[in-house]
């Protein structure tokens, strides 16, 4: 994962305590509700994880031309990725 699984129930606590200080949510479920972000969170990060074991799939099924032709393996990744990312209409950090 790109951000440690504490990390992002720290953020997934914060923002509904944020949420619940500000009033802008009123809830008991203060625990059930913070479950549920936290796991919108790790959905949204695991899309990227998914995207880039796509990306080194496809660059490992070229990567005798790559060599073949001198093409930077990190070049190509930010180009795949890109592209992967854009057909998806994914939005990346």
């Amino acid at each position: 994962m790109l951000l440690a699984r504490d990390y992002v129930a720290y953020m997934a606590r914060e923002v509904v305590r944020g949420l619940v200080e500000s009033e802008s949510i009123e809830t008991e479920a203060v625990d059930q509700i913070t479950q549920k972000v936290r796991q919108a969170m790790a959905d949204e990060l695991a899309i990227e994880e998914r995207l880039n074991e796509e990306v080194r799939e496809i660059l490992g099924r070229y990567a005798e031309d790559m060599r073949r032709t001198g093409a930077s393996y990190q070049e190509m990744y930010k180009k795949v990725k890109g592209q992967l990312a854009r057909e998806r209409r994914l939005v990346l950090r």
